[in-house]
């Protein structure tokens, strides 16, 4: 079965091929370092990195960390607009 990643409802299939993975994921962040460029934009780094978290450990970690901080900050701010008992 082909890796899936999630971004918020939606699942994206990624290439079954690790080197396509990891190719993918390293021409996607190189493109977004070049997000000044007509076509090319800054939205490519993040999309990179998220595919590149299927494969690299360390970038799994980092994403990792990013959804806990990310869910604790939703759930306080929920606790503070009154919403969550």
């Amino acid at each position: 079965m082909a890796p899936k990643v999630r971004i918020f409802d939606h699942h994206i299939h990624l290439p079954k091929s690790k080197p396509m993975r990891i190719g993918l994921g390293t021409i996607l962040v190189g493109g977004g370092l070049l997000g000044f460029l007509p076509v090319l934009g800054f939205w490519m780094i993040p999309l990179g990195f998220l595919v590149l978290s299927v494969d690299l450990p360390a970038v799994r970690r980092w994403r990792r960390q990013l959804t806990v901080w990310w869910s604790r900050r939703k759930d306080e701010k929920q606790n503070v607009d009154g919403t969550k008992p």
